[in-house]
Formats: C-alpha cells, sequence, structure tokens
C-alpha cells in the first residue's frame, strides 16, 4: 500500500457551498431564498465546483508527490511493536494432574465506557503439574559469624559437599518436629525440599507448620532467600507473599519458580530442588537468635506463570483468489501484522501440491521466475506478489513466481496489536477472556513494557533521505542507528560510537541499547533498563548483513551511572511540605532520567554528559511553592550493590555511560 498522502485542502463541494450559504446569511440577510432553484444558489455551485478543481491541482504540489516518491523507493511504515508481559494464573484448587494452558490464552484489562480492553496472548503452552514433597533435608553452614553484606549463592557443583547434612523426610512423614537451621543459626544454613516432579514457571505455596522460635529477625524483613536448583546453579525464587514471618510462625509462603528450574541430581538424590537459605544480614535487619522449628510442611501448584503479548493471534486468514497474473496484491482484513511471534507465512494452493508456502522478502530485485516470493506491508496490511517486466525486446521478466489462476491464498502465523497502550500497569490484566477450565482468575505481577505506536507518516517522511543515502549499507554512525531502529522499533533509545575499549579491534563500533520502561512517578528499576537479550540478537543480526567488510559490531545496554541527590528546600508559607516533597522527587528522577521525557530538553539523559549541581538547583528552583533551594549534593553511587562515593559538585559519565537515579533524598524546612 502507498504512504498516505496529506490533503493540503481537503474541503468538498458540499462543504464550500454550505460556507458561501452561511456568509451570505451573516453578509446578506434580506436574501432568503436559499434553494437549488435560486439563481444565485446557482452561482454559488458554479463557483464551488470551480473552487473545487483548484484545491485538486493544490493537493499535487511537490509535499504530495515527495511522498509519491518515497514510495517508489521502497519506504514502508514501521508497524507498531506490542507491550510483553508475565502473566499469572492461578488455579481454583490443587490439582491431581497435569493442566495445560494452551497457546494463545487470551486476557485483558477491565475495560470502560470510555476505552476498550486491552487484550494480551499467551506466547506458549503454560504446563502447571500437580507437586508434592519427597524428600527434605537440612544442611549447616559455615561456621561463621553473620556478616554485614550477603553472601552470593553457592554455584555448580552442589551446596552440600563437606556440609552437615541432615534428612529430616521421616521426621516428616511421622509428623515430628525438628528445627528448620542450626542452632543458633549460621549464614547458609539451608533447609532443602525435594518436589516430586519439576514446577517451572509455577507458583508453589509452601504450607508451613511451626511455633514461634525462631525469634530474633524482623517478620517483615527476614533474612531469608529462596530459591530453585537447575541442576548447575541456584536461581532465586520470586516471593509473592510470606504470613509465616520467616518460617517463624504456622502460615504460607508463595513463590514464583523460574523457568530454569529442573528434576536434578543433588547429592545423589533426584528431585525437583527448592531451598530457603538464610542469608547473611544487612545493615539495621536483625538476624536469626534461634532456629524456627518445623511441625509440618506441604508444597503444592497453585498456578504457572507465562509470557503474553498485547496481540491476538490469527492462524489462518483467507485472502481471496488469486487472478494469475503478476504483481497482485492481497489485502489482509485484520491490521497491522505484527511479526513478534514468527515470520508470517503466505500459502497458496496448488492443484498438482497442495498448499505450497511462499517466502517473504524486502525486494523483487533477485527474484527469478519460479521463486514463490512475497511482500508485506505490516502496517498497512498489504501483501504483494513480484511484478513482470517489459524488457527492449518485447519479452516479459518476471521477478518472482505467477500464482494459478482461481488458487486460494492465505496467510498463517500471524498477531494484530500492539501500540503504546499495552504498557499497562501491575494488576491491570485481571480477565481471562478465553475459556480454561480450573483457572480462578489472572494477574500481572509487574508492568507491561515495550508497546510502541506505529511510525507516522511525519517520522517517515523524515526517515526517507537516511533510506536514500544508506540504502543497504551502514558506514556513520548515524547509519548503524538507522539500521538499528528499524530492526527493534520498540527500542527506547539507541547510539552508536566507536568502540575504543581496550583489545576492541580498529575500526569496531558499539550501539548502545535502552529500552523502552514503564516509570511510575520517573522512578524505574535498573532490572527495566536492561534490553533482552533477543532484542539485542536481532540487531546484531541485522547490523551485521549491512556492515563494511572487517567492521565488528558490539551491541550492548549502556553503562549506567547511578546518581544521588541530596536536597534541602525552603517552602512558602502556607505550602504543603508533604506534596512538596513529593513533587521535587518525582521532578529529579524524571529530570536523571535515560527514557525519553527527561534530560535538559525532553529527550532523555544524553550520552556521556556530565551532571553538574547547577541544573539540578534550576530544576527545583523552577518547582511551585519552593522558596529557596538552599542546599543540593550529587554522590555517585553504583546502581547493583547501592554503594555510594563522595560528594562532588559535577559527576562525570563516560561517553557509553548513562545517568540513572538512585535513591534522592529531599528535606523540606518551613519558611
Amino acid at each position: 500500500m502507498a504512504l498516505p498522502s496529506p490533503n493540503l485542502d481537503d474541503r468538498t463541494f458540499q462543504q464550500l457551498v454550505d460556507d458561501a450559504k452561511r456568509m451570505v446569511q451573516k453578509r446578506c440577510p434580506e436574501w432568503t431564498d436559499h434553494n437549488v432553484s435560486d439563481p444565485g444558489v446557482t452561482l454559488i455551485e458554479t463557483f464551488a465546483q470551480m473552487t473545487e478543481q483548484l484545491l485538486y491541482r493544490l493537493n499535487q504540489v511537490p509535499d504530495r508527490l515527495y511522498l509519491r516518491f518515497l514510495d517508489l523507493i521502497g519506504l514502508r511504515l514501521l508497524p507498531p511493536t506490542a507491550a510483553r508481559v508475565p502473566v499469572t494464573f492461578w488455579l481454583t484448587s490443587a490439582l491431581d494432574s497435569p493442566l495445560v494452558v494452551p497457546r494463545a490464552t487470551t486476557t485483558a484489562t477491565a475495560g470502560s465506557q470510555a476505552e476498550e480492553p486491552v487484550v494480551f496472548s499467551t506466547l506458549e503452552d503454560l504446563t502447571i503439574p500437580p507437586c508434592r514433597v519427597r524428600h527434605l533435608r537440612r544442611i549447616a553452614g559455615p561456621q561463621t559469624l553473620p556478616l554485614p553484606l550477603p553472601l552470593p549463592p553457592p554455584v555448580a557443583g552442589g551446596p552440600e559437599t563437606g556440609e552437615d547434612t541432615t534428612d529430616h523426610t521421616t521426621t516428616l512423614e511421622l509428623r515430628g518436629s525438628f528445627p528448620a537451621f542450626s542452632d543458633p543459626p549460621r549464614s547458609d544454613d539451608q533447609l532443602l525440599i525435594g518436589l516430586d516432579t519439576a514446577v517451572p514457571c509455577c507458583a508453589v505455596t509452601v504450607d508451613f507448620q511451626g511455633r514461634i522460635e525462631g525469634v530474633g529477625v524482623d517478620p517483615r524483613r527476614p533474612p531469608l532467600a529462596w530459591e530453585a536448583w537447575d541442576g548447575e546453579r541456584w536461581h532465586p525464587c520470586e516471593l509473592s507473599s510470606d504470613t509465616t514471618g520467616g518460617l517463624n510462625r504456622t502460615g504460607s509462603v508463595i513463590l514464583h519458580v523460574p523457568r530454569e528450574h529442573r528434576a536434578a541430581l543433588l547429592n545423589g538424590v533426584l528431585a525437583g530442588w527448592l531451598r530457603a537459605r538464610v542469608t547473611a544480614a544487612e545493615p539495621g535487619q536483625p538476624h536469626y537468635t534461634a532456629s524456627p522449628v518445623v511441625r509440618g510442611l506441604s508444597v503444592s501448584t497453585v498456578g504457572g506463570t507465562v509470557a503474553a503479548l498485547n496481540a491476538e493471534f490469527a492462524d489462518a486468514e483467507d485472502l481471496g483468489v488469486c487472478e494469475g497474473v503478476a504483481g497482485q496484491r492481497f489485502q489482509v482484513p485484520r491490521v497491522p501484522v505484527l511479526a513478534a511471534v514468527g515470520t508470517p507465512v503466505l500459502e497458496i494452493s496448488s492443484e498438482a501440491e497442495g498448499w505450497q508456502e511462499w517466502t517473504e522478502v524486502d525486494h523483487f530485485a533477485e527474484s527469478g521466475p519460479e521463486d514463490r516470493h512475497f511482500q508485506l506491508d505490516a502496517t498497512a496490511g498489504e501483501i504483494r506478489l513480484g511484478p513482470a517486466v517489459r524488457l527492449p525486446d518485447g519479452t516479459l521478466r518476471h521477478y518472482g513466481a505467477v500464482p494459478d489462476p482461481g488458487a486460494a491464498a492465505r496467510l498463517r502465523g500471524f498477531a494484530t496489536g500492539g501500540g503504546s497502550r499495552g504498557n499497562v500497569a501491575a494488576h491491570a490484566i485481571d480477565l481471562l477472556t478465553s475459556p480454561v477450565p480450573f483457572i480462578s482468575r489472572v494477574d500481572n505481577l509487574v508492568p507491561a513494557a515495550g508497546g510502541t505506536e506505529g511510525e507516522s507518516v511525519a517520522q517517515a517522511r523524515d526517515r526517507g533521505p537516511l533510506l536514500l543515502r544508506t540504502r543497504s549499507r551502514a558506514v556513520t554512525a548515524d547509519d548503524f542507528e538507522f539500521f538499528a531502529r528499524q530492526a527493534a522499533p520498540e527500542a527506547g533509545r539507541l547510539r552508536c560510537l566507536p568502540a575504543d575499549a581496550p583489545g576492541d579491534a580498529p575500526g569496531a563500533v558499539r550501539v548502545l541499547v535502552v529500552p523502552t520502561a514503564h516509570s511510575e512517578d520517573g522512578r524505574i528499576d535498573l532490572p527495566a533498563l536492561i534490553p533482552d537479550r533477543t532484542t539485542l540478537d536481532r540487531i546484531a543480526a541485522r547490523l551485521d548483513e549491512v556492515r563494511l567488510l572487517g567492521t565488528r559490531v558490539v551491541v550492548e545496554p549502556p553503562l549506567y551511572r547511578g546518581v544521588t541527590v541530596v536536597a534541602r528546600l525552603v517552602a512558602r508559607p502556607r505550602t504543603d511540605r508533604a506534596r512538596l516533597r513529593e513533587e521535587a522527587l518525582r521532578a529529579l528522577y524524571t529530570f536523571l532520567s535515560p527514557l525519553p521525557g527527561g534530560g535538559p530538553e525532553g529527550h532523555g539523559w544524553p550520552f556521556g554528559r556530565p551532571v553538574q549541581s547547577g541544573e539540578v538547583y534550576a530544576v527545583l528552583q523552577k518547582l511551585h511553592g519552593v522558596e529557596l533551594v538552599e542546599d543540593v549534593r550529587l554522590f555517585s553511587v553504583n546502581p547493583i550493590t547501592g554503594e555510594h562515593g563522595g560528594e562532588q559538585r559535577r559527576i562525570h559519565l563516560e561517553p557509553n555511560s548513562m545517568v540513572f537515579s538512585h535513591g534522592h533524598q529531599v528535606r523540606v524546612e518551613a519558611h
């Protein structure tokens, strides 16, 4: 489909007549007969027809021709991208046999009269098996005092080698009681739970029976970590709720087991292993002084989590009947066509071979008369077959095969949807629109991210000269950014820099990728700013196709430098200081943000730009209700460990680094 051309003046004949009649009523009120039989009205219609012809000519000016030219060079609007989010399916009761939530199961947000619900479809089958405890062990940690910083989890080799291991499986079966950890508990004490099967991507509840013996800990923040074993290393489990206060009273712990969980050997025993591990107390966090006592423990599956896409899947969509001519076009009934779930497959029937698959190509320049190739305009939903060109000798050259007349065509394996509406907040998805037995409710524990709008005509117009200049090769930094954006339109920001790190080859380039992330009050979690591996691989594959020989391309996220602002403000009289503090924090998180909307110009903080206290003063002073900005201090911080450096007036950033707001502190004083 051609790019939509603008109407510089879109008034119609009838609109011109109506405008003229309204002017007559205003300027000549004594003229009251406005029927078509009136000679004056006949003159109005005559001039309206002439004006309409002039407007038609006006719409032929270079702006319209410019977009036609972009269409000729193969520029197509980029389609929207669909947001992704993990969706958890909660069971009505415990299962006796595995339950499968099929792929393409649809869930949605609660709609309203003002807006339609946002639909999400699961990307793969989710199997939720039943489980029970088969083994229960306790492993004593090393004889060390609690450390002020947490220890990293053990990795390959198993955690029990050379340590004191006690098997409590028989005690559990006889309904006896035993201490969960050493007395007193030590860092890296472990309570190992062996399940009869692995439960990857499942939510399990650990029902615990005990009495208050593990004294000394804060039940809201116990020094306890839950992890799952994959045969080589332990992976953290996300804790949904804990009513036991750290295994300190009767209650339940709901865990989300990671995808990596496997039934594997641990000290010669095959099971799906989970563990509760005592961690070293952090500063200000109380540690166990006595071990919790286990009087009963059971595990059951209560749900499962699977990735979902803001789209609706279409297994097969009929496109119509082939006419047996070159260059035929088909219109997909549902648009836009998303390729996030795989490459759409065009199938055309043949009397001899049945349904035949056709291959999507970017252009027909290398297509021969026997090649079953097609082009897809994902935004407009138009499928085009190869054309035929008449050569100087009068023969026809077919760029692509021509299907038999009367053959049926269909498109399989595509989805439709996407857009920024899919970036819904956490817990917004609460409707199950596909019937699945034994499912009570659905929920998204984290916000959806990655949804972007499709390219506008104005954006395509700006991209046109770059497409004409680069064509199929990346030479300059702008070229690499252009092709990276083409491969991953859902990325928030892209930047190409020379790769000047030690060991980099001469002529290497580094492409930095900042994903689109959900932000509440400007605050962003660091994991949300790390692009997923599929996006990086897609960009790397595209750049590998267009790079010059000898050029090495590195695609990675930027180096995030944490910045903490400590400010003291004086509020004007009769100003709500709590409200002013929240506004100040929101302004700081927004200003020092790598995402669009932040930074000095609203495009996101520039790569490598230093942070200066003077700019922070200006941001805070502009807030309504601020009488005076008394003090502003900047501190660099490691965003992973949270370790702060010394006070600085100016924080320098490397060219491949990006600012990250970390724990700003604002104090508001009365005037």
